[in-house]
């Protein structure tokens, strides 16, 4: 059993290597370019835009954006650029984002949070230049960076001054790799010492704040969710949970569960990438299932 406390004091410990391989930065692709989004004070963030090929219509093209994890405080958009060149290579233009964390930037959170809705809206509001059709735009991430795609799916506030709200940051799909999603305790989920909690302090704000699963919605995005079984970092638990919140509500949520994997398995370069491409074999099936890409050839 594990608190809600202790799951963030985990999540915050995360080093880049317990999380995947050499993750560089700042990345360096000779097969994206980079756009800056966002600008806060000297440091500009980007995103790294990964095309389809030459012979797929550049107009209303699919999209999605990953945010990288680490814990809110390491890591390197490098993490999803194998997913974003298989999906840029199925004919989405698939986008992998930086975004303040704290061992860079001395922040918190709140900020992560911002940062990620900053760079959603930055991709709707070019959409029309990019070739983007704004209603399917995905975002996906993992650990921290699934907490951040599914935050922006579900939790209000938390944006950037100055920024054009009218237009949306709500993504359209979610692909979430064993992501944090129940922040603050939650009714229904028998974790030890739910009246644990991590100081607001740390967080920017009341963890329930920023716990996805505490504002999920009808309406909420059609989401896919890839949970180790044996994750102690992020537990299993908790994944099934939003799950269960994520129906009661009428939305669609899969939950596709693996057994006897901890937190990271997903990861391109973890082992012979079984788990890589079995998990990226299903994020493109739920794509064509919602019809975004069309089937592959059998």
């Amino acid at each position: 059993m594990i608190s809600p406390r202790t799951l963030l004091a985990l999540l915050f410990s995360l080093a880049p290597s317990a999380l995947v391989a050499a993750q560089a930065y700042p990345p360096s692709f000779t097969d994206a370019r980079a756009e800056v989004y966002k600008t806060i004070g000297d440091t500009k963030l980007s995103l790294y835009i990964f095309e389809p090929p030459a012979a797929v219509a550049k107009t209303n093209r699919p999209a999605i954006v990953f945010f990288f994890g680490g814990g809110w405080t390491n890591g390197s958009p490098t993490q999803f650029e194998q997913h974003c060149r298989a999906l840029a290579a199925r004919g989405m233009v698939a986008i992998t984002a930086d975004y303040r964390v704290a061992s860079r930037h001395q922040i918190k959170p709140t900020d992560c949070v911002a940062d990620a809705k900053s760079a959603a809206r930055w991709v709707r509001a070019n959409a029309t230049r990019l070739g983007i059709d704004p209603q399917r735009i995905a975002a996906g991430g993992g650990s921290a960076g699934g907490h951040l795609a599914a935050a922006i799916a579900t939790v209000p506030g938390f944006e950037s001054p100055g920024e054009d709200t009218k237009v949306s940051s709500l993504p359209n799909a979610l692909v979430l790799f064993n992501p944090a999603l129940v922040l603050a305790p939650l009714p229904g989920l028998e974790l030890a010492n739910v009246g644990d909690r991590v100081p607001a302090e740390r967080m920017g704000t009341d963890p329930k704040n920023l716990s996805p699963a505490h504002h999920v919605k009808k309406g909420t995005p059609p989401t896919i969710i890839f949970h180790g079984k044996a994750d102690t970092t992020v537990p299993y638990a908790t994944a099934e949970a939003f799950t269960t919140v994520m129906k009661a509500a009428g939305n669609r949520c899969e939950l596709v569960g693996a057994e006897g994997e901890k937190h990271g398995y997903f990861n391109y370069g973890r082992g012979d990438n079984t788990a890589y491409r079995a998990t990226l074999a299903a994020t493109d099936a739920f794509f064509v299932s919602l019809g975004w890409l069309k089937p592959t050839a059998k």
